[in-house]
């Protein structure tokens, strides 16, 4: 055995549970002693979770960190793994007061090292410069007598600070503590950043990454090793608990492979994501079950889909509301996916409630339409009062950003699970799911008819998306280019896109944002997702 073992523990923490974190760190700390670890380092924030946002302010909140630090070290000594060194993320606070985003290294139970991240990130869902002090200083220890450098996630995506610092300091490790968020594409992204600041320090770099759902924001975990000459050596899988153990060759000996994870196609990682923050928000939140409507569509279809993943079809509770303008396949549709996830499934009938409106009032056209979706709106979330369950809202991405959705109607609930999924990465991620209970031998959660039906809201007689929108092929790659790369009119029309098309889904877009400020939270799975990702005014006069 190598005189340098390390052990990455990718666990999945939970922001304010402090005794619940300490516990899981001291369970991850024995696994990695008995495994021969010499080190074992955790993610970023580790005690406290993360984000914590103004938590880290909170003088009560400050004090219960640094006590699990302190219970950690002493806990350690006691159970005679004091020899053991523990790397984790905390809450710091300087001498007059100010929060730090911190990593303690702990060995002979007490805390024998301090870094304070040097870089607070400041853009997309990130605020940390509005919460944190920046540190100055680096940081490095010396395990079996080895320089073993630090660093704090933001610290290795910008130039300059502690790794310019440390690459003139021999190092054997520099090791990296991160909370960084899932967006599709950013593994290899991220993996091409540590080659290239290993080749910078000229020595091997082992990134530790959370897992888990918080918020809108899902941590996929996905940790690695890379070689000094930037080669991964060692990797985890997504979206679950997992220990990296590795061997640190002595400089100029070159690195063994070691447990490289297979590789997940980016429907797979997208698809985990949205089970993971649907999982932790509901199960984080205190709660067990969810409840939500099922309209035989494709969306809906999805959302019960990840549900059943997320808590066990036995927890998913779905409602069928027909009206008069449901058509039968949709109401069989709504069954059949029901009875395939093994759902509770129930049926209301919404006509003699919509009916009590219009006898009080005159309602047409839109009015008209729109409460049928509040009287569904109304029952889900009279069944979530009732029960004690959360609801869950079954808008996508596309309608979101155009607005087609009824406020107090569909878009109710304390969850959004495909928030973050335009209207064409639903039915993609719809025909992966299937494809991988097919790989398993298991029945397929979403009937196709679900998936292959032209979209309707069916709030009047023969209605289609269509007669609304733009073809979603073709409203999706409006909005990806308006929304997501922030091109203007000038740009769209040099694209090629129609006149008419542009201006009709920027009018859209740019009117609907009082409805997405309303519209519940849900994971981020885009590197531009409504929300934190995207502030614009809601009153404006700017037209493109």
């Amino acid at each position: 055995m190598s005189d340098l073992r390390i052990a990455l523990a990718q666990i999945n923490t939970c922001v304010g549970d402090i005794a619940g974190n300490t516990a899981l760190i001291l369970d991850r700390c024995r696994a990695a002693h008995a495994l021969g670890a010499h080190v074992v380092a955790f993610p970023e924030m580790t005690t406290t979770g993360y984000p914590i946002e103004d938590l880290a302010l909170r003088e009560s909140f400050q004090r219960a960190a640094a006590g699990a630090v302190s219970t950690i070290a002493e806990a350690l000594a006691d159970e005679g793994l004091g020899e053991l060194m523990v790397i984790l993320g905390t809450l710091g606070v300087s001498e007059g007061g100010m929060p730090f985003n911190q990593a303690v290294v702990l060995s002979g139970g007490e805390v024998v090292a301090r870094y304070n991240k040097h870089h607070l990130p400041n853009y997309g869902v990130f605020d940390e410069r509005r919460i944190f002090a920046a540190g100055e200083d680096a940081c490095v220890v010396s395990p079996a007598s080895s320089p073993v450098g630090l660093a704090i996630c933001e610290d290795i995506w910008q130039d300059g600070g502690t790794v310019a610092a440390l690459s003139g300091r021999d190092l054997r490790l520099l090791v990296v503590l991160n909370g960084s968020p899932f967006e599709e594409g950013k593994g290899h992204t991220r993996v091409e950043l540590a080659a290239r600041r290993a080749r910078e320090v000229g020595a091997p770099l082992a990134y530790v990454n959370m897992w888990g759902g918080q918020d809108d924001l899902v941590f996929d975990g996905h940790s690695f090793i890379v070689s000094a000459e930037g080669e991964v050596v060692a990797s985890a899988p997504g979206f679950t608990d997992a220990m990296i153990v590795w061997d640190v060759p002595e400089a100029g000996v070159p690195a063994e492979p070691s447990g490289i994870a297979p590789s997940e196609s980016l429907d797979e990682q997208t698809y985990w994501a949205c089970v993971t923050g649907l999982r932790d928000y509901v199960r984080k939140s205190g709660m067990s079950k969810v409840v939500l409507g099922l309209s035989g569509g494709i969306d809906s279809a999805l959302v019960a889909a990840i549900a059943a993943d997320a808590l066990g079809g036995e927890n998913v509770i779905g409602v069928s509301m027909p009206s008069r303008y449901s058509s039968p396949h949709s109401r069989d549709d709504a069954m059949d996916l029901a009875h395939r996830i093994g759902a509770d499934y129930r049926v209301q009938h919404i006509m003699p409630m919509v009916e009590a409106f219009e006898q009080q009032m005159e309602l047409s056209a839109v009015a008209a339409e729109n409460i049928q979706a509040r009287v569904r709106g109304m029952i889900l979330m009279g069944i979530s009062n009732s029960e004690g369950v959360f609801t869950l809202a079954t808008g996508n991405k596309s309608e979101l950003a155009v607005g087609y959705s009824t406020v107090y109607g569909d878009a109710v609930g304390a969850f959004a699970p495909i928030k973050d999924l335009d209207k064409t990465r639903v039915w993609e991620l719809s025909r992966w799911r299937n494809a991988f209970a097919r790989s398993r031998g298991e029945v397929e959660p979403i009937p196709q008819s679900s998936i292959d039906k032209e979209p309707s809201a069916e709030l009047r007689p023969d209605q289609r998306d269509s007669d609304s929108l733009p073809d979603y092929a073709l409203l999706d790659q409006v909005l990806d280019a308006y929304v997501e790369h922030a091109e203007g009119r000038e740009e769209l029309l040099a694209r090629g896109f129609d006149a008419a098309v542009v201006d009709k889904v920027l009018a859209l877009v740019d009117r609907a944002e009082w409805k997405r400020r309303q519209y519940p939270p849900g994971p981020k799975v885009t590197a531009l997702a409504f929300g934190r990702d995207r502030r614009l005014p809601i009153t404006s006069r700017w037209v493109e």
